[in-house]
């Protein structure tokens, strides 16, 4: 499975964000690229421990749902997400830019065996979850937004 352990993957995530633009349009929802950007970076942050989310106490957190949703389903176009994702307006666009792809790299340089946050939605996660969850997670948007 792809995740962001993986040094190419991260790669191919970076560049993949390098040709996102600003003006890019989303192929379903309402998020613009600037929006998608900030809550993708704020996702990586939440899975560093930087932006703490409040448990939203869902079936998903428990086996089977949670390795279903985690390895093998689609995600959903217009999921629901933790209202901390969305809370921020962006900022300028090359900062938000630069700050999604350094998260991404800060990610790949942690510690696998360190202690990792609880997810809203999924509860407690190990880092290779982590490492796939984040990977599905902004493939997502970026296919979202055609890149």
């Amino acid at each position: 499975m792809r995740s962001l352990w993986q040094d190419a993957t991260r790669r191919e995530v970076v560049e993949r964000l390098g040709r996102l633009t600003p003006e890019n349009r989303a192929a379903w929802g309402t998020m613009t690229a600037p929006r998608m950007v900030a809550h993708v970076a704020d996702a990586m942050r939440m899975a560093l421990g930087d932006l703490p989310t409040k448990s939203k106490r869902l079936p998903l957190r428990h086996p089977p749902f949670k390795q279903l949703f985690v390895y093998v389903l689609p995600f959903p176009k217009n999921a629901p997400t933790a209202r901390e994702l969305l809370s921020r307006e962006p900022g300028g666009w090359e900062t938000e830019l630069a700050a999604c792809r350094a998260l991404i790299e800060r990610f790949g340089a942690e510690r696998r065996d360190r202690d990792w946050p609880e997810h809203p939605a999924f509860g407690r996660l190990s880092a290779r979850q982590w490492g796939i969850l984040g990977y599905r997670h902004v493939d997502h948007h970026l296919r979202q937004f055609g890149v």
